[in-house]
């Protein structure tokens, strides 16, 4: 009895020590491979990101944004006759809440009502704007810090596609409203017999779960500063829409339930279940997107606990291989590399090729360039020229970076330390001086053939 247990424990200790890092070195492709694979790198991503802090900060912008995006969204609805119909849903669905609905309402007509009258109709359009920008900039900068990406959009295309999401997304909602609302009684106008309105409830239903999920898929999608993959968006929009309906059908449950909350917050007491409810969301939608990342990248990722615990001297024959591809290609009819031919060609992981070419951009030595008409997708050019990139003036560019001479009298402390340095730098320069970056052997296909 005791050899099993112990037999047990070393095989669990043996799967535990597989799916922490051993999976990282397992190159097979094979679907339970990918799956742990992809587990791991989510669960990782989740907990660097630091996603709960970031959940937090979205849930406070959201705040701050939900009387002006419940403003838009009544304006809108009104045009289109369909605010009877949003006011009856919301107290369909928060029925123990209605004195809170009601005073939620009230602020949206003073808003409306201000918005319209003398001096506040710029100042507030300006501050509806600033709020709603304001969020949807911290959504994408959340996006591109979850998948790496050091440059957001510029402020052009933020004015342009900010302007033209706030300007679809609530004619979207109010549509959809519209057309659940005439479909619901079209289907039992043309089908009046009682025992297909549970059918015609389920098709409802399910199209509303459809509609949920391909709204996240979009988000992902779309978010981010970079370029996507269809099918990792889409997955992990069903996932997060699945979550989000689940949280939500929990909390529209939980409202049933809130008598003794009333009796502690009065008409209050729905405040600190939104709060709950959105910190969840935000949770949920961030999951959704290093899930998204992780899908996306899962075979770029092999050998990450190498990368991160990299040698310097290793890390520095990185910089100038992947210096030496771009190097390469400046001057041919081939248009900019992008980081996914870097890591898909010459087998280099991908948060190594992601803090290289980060590194480079900030020393000027290669700049970063838009490769196609949507702005989504980047590749790296050469910035300087090819017969002044040797590999001393490329390692003195990256020496620039970072913060130094911030030790108090450092020098003075250390004046042997100072003198070995230079002695280094002057017996290993002019060697360095001789050799062209461009002229180093490269060869992407010796690991293919191999």
């Amino acid at each position: 009895m005791n050899q099993r247990l112990e037999r047990l424990k070393d095989r669990l200790i043996k799967i535990w020590e597989y799916c922490s890092d051993g999976v990282w070195k397992d190159t097979r492709r094979k679907w339970w491979v990918t799956a742990v694979k992809t587990v791991n790198l989510t669960v990782r991503t989740f907990i660097s990101s630091d996603v709960q802090t970031q959940a937090c900060a979205m849930t406070y912008r959201t705040m701050l944004a939900l009387v002006p995006a419940l403003a838009l969204l009544l304006a809108i609805a009104r045009g289109f006759g369909f605010q009877g119909y949003l006011e009856t849903e919301l107290y369909r669905l928060f029925p123990a809440q209605k004195t809170a609905i009601q005073y939620a309402w009230n602020f949206v007509d003073s808003y409306l009502n201000q918005a319209s009258e003398g001096l506040f109709v710029g100042v507030g359009i300006v501050f509806l704007l600033y709020t709603l920008v304001s969020l949807i900039s911290t959504t994408e900068d959340t996006f591109n810090s979850i998948w790496g990406v050091r440059q957001g959009r510029s402020l052009g295309r933020k004015i342009s596609d900010y302007t033209s999401l706030l300007l679809i997304l609530p004619i979207l909602v109010v549509c959809v409203s519209g057309i659940e609302l005439m479909l619901s009684s079209t289907l039992r106008t043309v089908f009046p017999l009682d025992f297909l309105t549970p059918l015609i409830s389920c098709i409802l239903e399910v199209s509303s779960w459809l509609l949920t999920c391909l709204f996240f898929g979009a988000v992902y999608l779309l978010f981010p500063n970079t370029r996507v993959p269809v099918v990792p968006a889409l997955i992990s929009g069903c996932f997060a829409g699945v979550g989000f309906l689940v949280v939500q059908w929990l909390f529209v449950t939980g409202q049933m339930y809130v008598s003794r909350y009333n009796a502690i917050y009065g008409s209050f007491s729905f405040l600190p279940l939104l709060l709950i409810w959105m910190q969840l969301v935000w949770m949920i939608t961030l999951a959704g997107a290093v899930l998204c990342y992780s899908s996306a990248n899962i075979f770029s990722f092999n050998f990450d606990q190498e990368v991160r615990n990299i040698a310097p001297l290793y890390r520095r024959k990185a910089f100038v291989a992947v210096t030496a591809v771009i190097a390469q290609r400046f001057g041919t009819d081939k248009p900019a590399i992008t980081e996914r031919e870097l890591i898909e060609e010459y087998d280099l992981p991908a948060r190594l090729v992601s803090d290289i070419c980060g590194h480079l951009v900030e020393a000027s030595i290669v700049a970063q360039v838009v490769l196609d008409s949507d702005k989504r997708s980047f590749g790296y050019q050469l910035s300087v020229p090819p017969e002044k990139l040797t590999m001393d003036y490329l390692f003195e560019r990256l020496n620039t970076l970072g913060i130094r001479g911030f030790i108090p009298r450092f020098t003075q402390r250390f004046p042997g330390v100072e003198e070995a340095f230079k002695e280094v730098e002057d017996s290993s320069g002019p060697a360095m001086q001789k050799i062209l970056i461009k002229d180093i052997d490269i060869n992407s296909n010796v690991s293919k053939q191999s």
